[in-house]
């Protein structure tokens, strides 16, 4: 988790939502994948830290699946990214921060528990102050750009 934090505060620095996220080989415990939020400078809606993360996985090793492999995220995957989880057979998913907005995992829908053929297990809450902390920062500071006049 803290290589995912540090890549969050990658993103931070950016000027992205501050989200990153690791692909971890079980049994090695070596990271395989990994990203950050890249939407803004990507001008794309799919880069996600985590979607990147997975896609760098799979280049990786060589292939779509994913076994024994495990997710570390600094926020809980949203649907997209629940989804990708799904596909590519993560065995299992830690995150930090709980997105009671958009959060798929457990907040505001459970998408690993409805019947899809694949199930990884979850972890929600890990360095969780720390992740919680860095995206409020990020929003407080954005929220006060925004309601700042311009400077000629």
């Amino acid at each position: 988790m803290e290589r995912a934090i540090a890549l969050a505060k990658e993103a931070y620095a950016e000027g992205e939502v501050p989200v990153g996220a690791v692909v971890v080989r079980r049994s090695t415990g070596e990271i395989v994948g990994e990203g950050r939020n890249r939407r803004e400078e990507a001008k794309n809606a799919l880069a996600h830290a985590e979607l990147i993360a997975i896609d760098m996985a799979c280049r990786r090793l060589g292939g779509w699946r994913l076994p024994d492999c495990e997710l570390y995220v600094t926020l809980e995957p949203c649907p997209m990214c629940c989804g990708a989880i799904i596909n590519s057979r993560i065995d299992s998913v830690v995150f930090g921060a709980y997105d009671y907005k958009s959060g798929s995992a457990v907040s505001v829908q459970r998408m690993f528990d409805l019947p899809y053929n694949y199930r990884p297990e979850l972890m929600g809450g890990v360095m969780e102050e720390e992740c919680k902390e860095l995206l409020s920062r990020f929003f407080r500071e954005l929220r006060s750009r925004k309601a700042s006049p311009e400077m000629p």
